[in-house]
């Protein structure tokens, strides 16, 4: 009887290694394979994000001390604060003009209007969106596409195999992209290299990338539209 105990108690460890090796098969462990690039631009991101973060978060607390102190004043000056902050707003939305230093991208055609009439188009949609991104991942602040601002809501939109920016038809070539940077030596470099160079050459267009010290960006000049949100009422 004891044999057939110790028997049983071995089978039963038998069984439960195998189901472990088998588990252990079945699902193998998923190693990270990015090299090292890919992981350093990784890092690098976090940084900027957490750079950012903490920013807004002296800027907030600047501004509660502006207003704490605007209370405690006799006559106090909580309107000028105010003022000050819808202004910023404003600015930080794209509804004001802005100056200073960045590049000048002027989109022109590779090819002679007499025997292919490119002029008379202008650039896809995708290409434009991919244009951006990189500006932005390069270091823009503020961009502007002919005369048409971009801000949060903007959006590039075929019609008609015509492009729009803002709900505006672009105008033809040439066209000037305008970037504010706050490191326009940065940006200026990482964009002659950049793949949207590459991208625009396959449509048949060129971009020529110059560094300006100062540079008008127009503000944006409709009303915004703010959708998708509601207000939230105090309980």
């Amino acid at each position: 009887m004891k044999e057939k105990w110790v028997f049983a108690f071995i089978t039963l460890v038998i069984g439960f290694m195998i189901a472990i090796q088998f588990q252990t098969t079945k699902e193998p462990v998923i190693r990270d394979t990015r090299d090292i690039r890919e992981l350093r631009a990784e890092v690098l991101s976090e940084q900027e994000k957490r750079q950012e973060l903490t920013q807004e978060m002296e800027q907030i607390q600047s501004l509660i001390e502006q207003y704490e102190q605007s209370v405690d004043n006799l006559g106090g000056e909580v309107t000028t604060v105010i003022e000050n902050q819808i202004e910023e707003m404003r600015a930080e939305a794209g509804l004001t003009e802005q100056e200073g230093s960045g590049v000048v991208i002027t989109i022109t055609s590779l090819y002679n209007d007499q025997y292919f009439g490119q002029d008379r188009f202008i650039p896809s949609p995708d290409v434009f969106r991919f244009l951006i991104n990189e500006l932005n991942i390069y270091g823009a602040d503020e961009i502007a596409v002919g005369n048409e601002r971009i801000i949060t809501t903007s959006a590039f939109r075929d019609v008609n195999q015509m492009t729009y920016l803002n709900n505006r038809r672009l105008p033809p070539l040439p066209i000037e992209v305008k970037v504010l940077s706050n490191d326009p030596e940065r940006l200026h470099n990482h964009m002659l290299v950049s793949a949207s160079v590459d991208f625009f050459e396959i449509e048949g267009y060129e971009l020529s990338i110059e560094m300006v010290e100062e540079i008008q960006i127009p503000a944006f000049d409709q009303t915004p539209r703010v959708r998708f949100m509601e207000e939230v009422k105090e309980e």
